[in-house]
């Protein structure tokens, strides 16, 4: 009989506690229980993403260099439109057929928005059982991973949202959500302390429970606000990322009637229907802003934009200009709408705003 490998093991254990899950009822007297064999679940699938990130971080088909001011992925079912999509938004020069399995690896292009260079990457098309490796399903997630933004996208045939955001679930990508507001400060002893001042439905020796089968064993937990099953095992998950995404259904005709889901946006890659509008979204979802540069000793204008994101300092800035035009400077100089006066001098923790003009001071 062939020795079975460690990825071989580590499922086997994760039928078992989906198993058990399925098999046990849920209420008040198994509540405890339950979200014990639900944390264990959540850590044994935590080492199976580790382990098919660095995998798949490896191979020379799925390693992209991450490059300009952001990274989008595009993620959907196969034949969805993805790759036009990327030629129409891009440089790129994707394959396109009118049949599944068209790409085979990932496809870059930069699109270049209102001074931003936007990498955008067409990855294959996510099919049944893609969290388990099926179409390459492993690689593609891990690709999803570590996007700025995901552009998932459909059509009118096969929108099928909820199914491709299950499976970005299921992996530990969590789309337009925020972290859990839990803090965990890791002690060397003491045993797992909970502090919250919000009323929660789950009790603490159950979070305590759950804590340590994510194998958090000494630590001050501080909750800050009410916490469902899942969110508790996201906030001791090391694999969870949050990650803002948009909804498109593509290949829309403009003569058509369609009853338009707000929460969606509506395009036709191939005929360049709502395409500025996409632009202008992808823009404002991954909250760009820009700031102008302005020389010492000239007059403020706005011939020399930087892209940031909202939330960035002036320090941010002058790091991104250049490690060592950072390294010296401690003041810069502001004009534009957030200035009380034209050429204000403020701290670099000053945060940057879009329109800001600014001359930084050593």
């Amino acid at each position: 009989m062939a020795k079975l490998t460690s990825r071989e093991i580590l499922k086997m254990r994760i039928k078992r506690v989906e198993k058990e899950i399925r098999e046990t009822p849920y209420h008040k007297g198994t509540q405890h229980h339950i979200g014990r064999l639900r944390a264990k679940l959540a850590h044994l699938k935590d080492s199976e993403t580790e382990t098919s990130t660095k995998k798949s971080g490896s191979g020379t088909s799925y390693a992209v260099k991450k490059q300009g001011d952001a990274t989008i992925v595009l993620v959907g079912h196969p034949s969805v439109g993805k790759s036009t999509l990327l030629n129409r938004l891009t440089n790129a020069r994707s394959k396109v057929a009118p049949y599944a399995f068209t790409t085979v690896t990932v496809i870059p292009g930069m699109m270049r928005y209102q001074d931003a260079q936007i990498q955008i990457l067409d990855v294959p098309g996510l099919i049944e059982g893609a969290e388990e490796g099926k179409g390459r399903g492993r690689e593609v997630l891990s690709v999803a991973r570590g996007a700025d933004l995901l552009i998932i996208l459909g059509d009118l045939e096969r929108k099928s949202f909820d199914k491709i955001e299950e499976v970005l679930y299921g992996n530990g990508i969590r789309i337009n959500k925020e972290p859990p507001k839990v803090e965990i400060e890791k002690k060397l002893s003491g045993g797992i302390i909970v502090h919250t001042n919000i009323k929660q439905e789950i009790a603490k020796e159950t979070i305590k429970e759950v804590a340590s089968e994510m194998g958090i064993k000494n630590a001050e937990i501080i909750i800050e606000e009410k916490l469902s099953l899942d969110r508790l095992i996201d906030a001791f998950s090391r694999s969870r990322v949050y990650v803002p995404g948009i909804f498109v259904v593509n290949k829309i005709d403009e003569k058509q009637a369609l009853e338009k889901n707000p929460n969606h946006l509506y395009i036709s890659a191939q005929k360049g229907l709502g395409i500025n509008a996409l632009k202008k979204v992808l823009w404002q979802k991954i909250g760009f802003i820009r700031v102008y540069l302005v020389k010492e000793g000239e007059e403020p204008h706005f011939r020399n934009p930087i892209v940031m994101r909202k939330g960035q300092t002036l320090k941010n800035v002058a790091t991104k200009i250049g490690s060592e035009f950072a390294a010296n400077k401690k003041e810069a100089k502001i004009w534009g709408q957030t200035a009380k006066y034209p050429g204000q001098v403020i701290s670099l923790a000053k945060e940057a705003k879009e329109g800001m003009q600014v001359t930084f001071l050593v």
